[in-house]
């Protein structure tokens, strides 16, 4: 049985799950371009081996070589529900002692929600913080450098679930919910999300925003954001 991945983010996390072989050849190339892709924005990574039938020698390899590559750079690559014959080689190969294995996907998130990003220079003068919700990781893209730029703390999630993991570890000014945040109607969605912050201003953007110029786009998202601020 080949690789197959599925990957996403869950705020500064990124999550990665593996079906199949991770073994020599187009089976861990296949994991490199997707931890390759992540590692463009992210540095915190949890890997899901719950559905992984075989790791060989180079696949074991590949993993160590991106723990480093993450621990080097202030982050880290954490594994999730290894199934039992990958515990046992954890353990004889005594890399269970390096890296940091959780019985659970959400486990290891929020493992890594627990704790304080890293600080870097342009976190200096951070403001407000805002967790930002779509079904779209371009769209959550988007808005995560928009709102960087402008001062913003920003956090974002293509999934209910982790919004509301999001929220129950850390503290959002705003909340704002895209166009494609949910299938689910649009003011359940907030009506959720605003019981786990009542505090947070909260914005409900509209489904014309998603292909609209994005200076305008930008323009109406932070006017949205300053009415929503005002008492």
């Amino acid at each position: 049985m080949s690789l197959s991945v599925e990957a996403r983010h869950c705020g500064a996390v990124y999550v990665i799950r593996c079906t199949g072989r991770i073994v020599v050849g187009e089976e861990t190339a296949v994991l490199e371009a997707s931890i390759n892709r992540g590692l463009r924005e992210f540095l915190r990574f949890v890997l899901n081996l719950g559905d992984v039938s075989r790791v060989d020698s180079t696949g074991l390899g590949q993993l160590v070589r991106f723990l480093s590559h993450t621990r080097n750079r202030g982050g880290d690559f954490r594994l999730a529900a290894a199934p039992p014959f990958l515990s046992d080689l954890l353990r004889l190969t005594k890399l269970a002692d390096i890296f940091r294995v959780y019985d659970s996907e959400d486990e290891a998130i929020v493992s890594f929600l627990k704790e304080p990003r890293a600080a870097s220079p342009s976190d200096a003068s951070v403001g407000p913080s805002v967790l930002f919700v779509d079904q779209s990781p371009d769209l959550c893209a988007f808005v995560r450098v928009l709102l960087h730029h402008h001062g913003y703390e920003v956090l974002s999630s293509c999934r209910m679930h982790d919004a509301k993991m999001l929220l129950a570890a850390t503290k959002f000014d705003y909340v704002v919910l895209g166009p494609d945040s949910s299938q689910l109607p649009s003011g359940n969605v907030l009506a959720a999300l605003k019981s786990l912050a009542p505090a947070a201003a909260t914005v409900q953007l509209q489904s014309g925003f998603k292909s609209e110029d994005p200076e305008r786009a930008g323009l109406e998202l932070l006017q949205a954001m300053e009415s929503a601020a005002k008492p």
